[in-house]
């Protein structure tokens, strides 16, 4: 695929958010004063998705919240006459427990790599990639910064080519900083160290570290540029970089649609290019209402009347 025409569909796709979020803004003009009260209330509880972008955020979904975020990603790469494709579709799965914890599932699930040699037919394999277990402590909340804690384990498994034979892992230390809400940027810098397995099924330790920069011209609507590093890319390798770039966009409250391009920029085992699209949606456990003892007998009195009325 050509850069061209990855380029061509990230343009559709943007124009396409634009339209539905201009389109959105016209049908929703308020008709009186409770309307744009009740708007202004749901502008500020919005889906706040780690996807996009290759740094994750470091704040909460909050308690009795579940929140999916998926998508399909693929990624191109080529050494000499061998041309790899990898088709994958990345999820995560959150649970809030409370507002500083959150429990994590997260993995490329399917995944489907294939491999032309110079003229050669096509071979394919495909199965199912490791999944991880892990938790999001956030520790630091203020107007302009928040920070928490990210921890991945990734257990043996996997199905095929894909199966692990070690137990591998990351930490990392995630922020985001309103540095300039005056011109709506803000920064979400991740920093970390990770136990990763090499193809060999060798392990190496590496050190890594992203940072997006996100432009926010309405609280719906995310523009960002993005870098990601590592630091060796395997166990005798070099640092190794990526840069993408995208849009994220907030139908409602509960659901975010997004769409990314990027590519390596420094060495060899990242992609060139990889292109990305995903989804997020959010459901809240809404709270059973419980009644005091005294709203209990008004009910019951109530029921009695009605049954006397209509005996009588």
């Amino acid at each position: 695929m050509s850069y061209c025409r990855i380029l061509l569909q990230i343009t559709t796709i943007a124009l396409a958010v634009f339209l539905s979020a201009a389109a959105e803004a016209q049908s929703l003009r308020p008709q009186d004063q409770s309307a744009q009260s009740q708007s202004a209330d749901d502008d500020q509880d919005l889906i706040n998705a780690n996807r996009p972008g290759i740094a994750d955020g470091s704040t909460v979904v909050g308690p009795k919240t579940f929140q999916l975020e998926t998508g399909i990603q693929q990624e191109f790469r080529r050494n000499g006459n061998v041309r790899e494709h990898t088709f994958f579709a990345p999820t995560l799965l959150r649970f809030g427990i409370n507002s500083q914890f959150e429990a994590r599932i997260e993995g490329n699930t399917f995944t489907r790599v294939s491999t032309i040699v110079s003229a050669s037919p096509t071979d394919r394999v495909s199965g199912f990639a490791p999944v991880s277990l892990g938790f999001k402590y956030q520790f630091y909340n203020s107007n302009q910064l928040t920070m928490g804690t990210i921890v991945r384990v990734f257990p043996t498994w996997g199905s095929n080519e894909f199966r692990t034979q070690h137990a591998t892992g990351d930490i990392r230390l995630a922020a985001d900083w309103n540095f300039a809400p005056r011109l709506k940027l803000s920064l979400n810098p991740n920093v970390g160290i990770a136990r990763y397995e090499e193809d060999e099924g060798k392990l190496f330790t590496t050190g890594l570290f992203a940072t997006t920069l996100n432009y926010l011209p309405t609280k719906k609507l995310n523009p960002f540029v993005d870098i990601g590093i590592q630091a060796p890319e395997t166990s005798d390798g070099q640092t190794a970089a990526i840069l993408d770039s995208g849009i994220a966009y907030v139908i409602g409250q509960n659901l975010q649609v997004d769409a990314s391009v990027g590519t390596r920029v420094h060495r060899e085992t990242g992609p060139r290019p990889f292109l990305a699209f995903g989804i997020s949606w959010r459901w809240k456990i809404k709270p059973t209402k419980t009644l005091l003892p005294h709203q209990l007998t008004a009910v019951s009195v109530g029921h009695d009347r009605v049954g006397q009325t209509r005996d009588q």
